[in-house]
């Protein structure tokens, strides 16, 4: 991706009484510290923090947020808005006053780009700017999105997904990953990922990275015979995890593990064993230098050619094209 040149963009940042804080501050961060990485003189962003009438706000957690522009207060020229979440009182109120739904419908057309965060959605939902399109939404709100506006395709994996002019993102931080990508976009991806490291970010997420692991959710799911089992290969795919060799470790018939192992979790040891070995090595593609037959080795593949077929059928790429887009580039740190 070549580097934009940098214009600046004015980004409007909406929240109301009742936000989750880290909805707001989070994006802030994200465009303020890309001002930081763009040539000198040449800031990108001009940040706007707004309310349906302006002054103080509070969040969720009693935060006093003030000195929020109010609506009418915005200049006519607006490059993106972004709509906080927050808790179900909160939106509520928005939605029967009806001032900020009115003042959505009316500018959309006037944005390049309108996004959200977590339960933002919500907000853009009940403007009647999400119809036919894909969504994303905090994990714990994704069947009442659905239920409210059933011509809206809930996306319930996404971390964030992009249907330009439209931009949604799942539950609190994953607003960052979004917004990263906005500076992507708009910066080049050498300034999205100086400010992803200088807020401490572990790695630049895609969109279509799940909200939870596959590894998170099978430790939620799994009953106590094989919770233990299910940390253990989680923590260290490597070795002989064959049915007999794991149904052993719990003391359990063959047949009995796979039956209590499928139900529990919901497919077979064999699909749980490989799906971890894909995502330990996703994981060690982007986040290290490490030759391609290390990190299959460290991920429990038999070998490189394993690697590279299951990559192929699996993530739908080859390892080493998977690491030119997502991992470390040249002259950044990695894992050694």
């Amino acid at each position: 991706m070549q580097t934009p040149s940098p214009t600046l963009r004015t980004i409007v940042i909406l929240g109301f009484d009742g936000i989750q804080a880290l909805d707001l501050v989070g994006p802030m961060e994200v465009f303020s510290k890309a001002n930081t990485y763009c040539p000198a003189g040449s800031p990108a962003y001009r940040v706007l923090l707004a309310s349906p009438r302006g002054g103080h706000i509070v969040s969720n957690a009693g935060l006093c947020i003030a000195a929020t522009e109010p609506l009418a207060a915005l200049p006519s020229s607006l490059d993106t808005l972004i709509v906080a979440g927050g808790d179900e009182a909160g939106l509520r109120k928005v939605a029967e006053e009806g001032e900020l739904l009115g003042w959505l419908q009316q500018r959309a057309g006037s944005f390049r780009r309108l996004a959200s965060v977590c339960t933002g959605a919500f907000v853009l939902a009940a403007a009647g700017l999400l119809k036919g399109r894909r969504a994303a939404t905090h994990w714990s709100a994704c069947d009442t999105l659905q239920a409210m506006w059933p011509d809206i395709e809930v996306d319930r994996d996404a971390i964030y997904t992009a249907e330009p002019p439209f931009y949604t993102s799942a539950g609190v931080t994953t607003g960052l990953d979004l917004c990263l990508a906005l500076v992507e976009d708009d910066c080049g991806a050498q300034v999205a990922l100086n400010v992803a490291r200088d807020l401490v970010l572990f790695m630049r997420r895609p969109g279509t990275q799940a909200q939870f692991s596959m590894a998170l959710r099978a430790q939620g799911a799994a009953g106590s015979r094989l919770a233990p089992l299910v940390a253990q290969i989680v923590d260290d795919p490597r070795g002989d995890l064959s049915v007999p060799a794991m149904s052993a470790r719990v003391g359990m018939s063959e047949r009995t593990f796979v039956r209590r192992f499928r139900a529990e979790l919901g497919e077979t040891p064999a699909q749980f064993v490989k799906q971890v070995r894909v995502e330990r090595a996703k994981t060690l593609l982007e986040t290290t230098r490490w030759p391609l037959a290390r990190i299959a080795d460290s991920s429990g593949f038999s070998g490189l050619d394993a690697l590279h077929r299951t990559f192929l059928k699996h993530v739908g790429v080859t390892p080493a094209a998977y690491r030119s887009y997502f991992g470390v580039r040249m002259g950044e740190s990695g894992v050694k």
